[in-house]
């Protein structure tokens, strides 16, 4: 229904079928793979696959479709084939259930190719933060992964909604574009290359937060006396107007028959 309001046609198999149970394109690989599954999908009949071969990387636990559609993607890798696809935050740093497990191996066979991290707020029917994985086959960059750290970008369109606006687009995309032409991109509190053995002393945990660091703030030239004058100073204004509130609430409270 997604292709059909869209316009596009595709080729989904014979008749309609379960991705899991009834793959339509067993025999197929691909180049190029762009998906969205359902988040933390629990019911996926996980059960009934324990000895699927798709799980090269170990068994997806039954309560937690994550890492299944991550293996079910890999498997349908060509050899130059790459993955973005969006999951929720959790499967970067789950250790729950073999989630850990199958990170650490996709890790090591070196297929991961960079993680962002992206503000909450950015679907209409989810308010968690998502993250970007993008998987690749063939690295341009062997033995290292781009993290980008974008929780901080887009801005608020709605008291529920938030957009990531086109120019923030624009610097993550040229920030993997030049990672893969293999030129630095290393940007405190925003982008990291990172090797596999760096992941693996951090427990292969994927949160970019864990490796781009934090920015330095600008100095803006006020001298630290002047700062801390103008802060007490504030502070006893505030200190002042929570005891007139209290006063307050005490004659409140007594008008109406209560004595604090």
């Amino acid at each position: 229904m997604n292709l059909a309001i869209r316009g596009i046609e595709a080729d989904l198999g014979d008749s309609h079928a379960d991705t899991f149970l009834d793959d339509k394109h067993q025999s197929k690989k691909f180049d190029f793979i762009l998906a969205n599954p359902p988040f933390n999908l629990s019911d996926w009949g996980g059960d009934k696959l324990t000895d699927d071969p798709r799980w090269a990387y170990g068994i997806p636990p039954v309560g937690n479709a994550n890492f299944a559609w991550i293996e079910h993607m890999i498997s349908h890798l060509s050899n130059n084939g790459r993955i973005g696809l969006v999951l929720a935050n959790g499967a970067l740093a789950s250790n729950t259930s073999n989630e850990g497990v199958i990170r650490k191996n996709i890790i090591n066979a070196d297929l991961i190719e960079g993680i962002v991290s992206l503000p909450g707020q950015l679907f209409y029917t989810v308010q968690i933060p998502v993250s970007l994985w993008f998987i690749s086959r063939n690295k341009a960059q062997k033995g290292k992964t781009l993290f980008v750290d974008a929780r901080n970008l887009g801005e608020m369109v709605s008291r529920t909604q938030k957009e990531i606006k086109e120019e923030e687009i624009k610097r993550i995309a040229e920030t993997f574009s030049k990672f893969r032409n293999g030129e630095d991109v290393d940007e405190l509190g925003f982008a990291k290359v990172v090797t596999i053995d760096e992941i693996a002393q951090q427990d292969f945990i994927l949160t970019p937060g864990r490796y781009v660091g934090i920015p330095e703030k600008e100095d803006d030239g006020i001298p630290f006396e002047e700062k801390m004058k103008s802060l007490t100073s504030e502070l006893s204004e505030f200190f002042k107007q929570s005891h007139e509130l209290e006063e307050e609430i005490r004659r409140q409270l007594k008008g109406i028959g209560y004595e604090i």
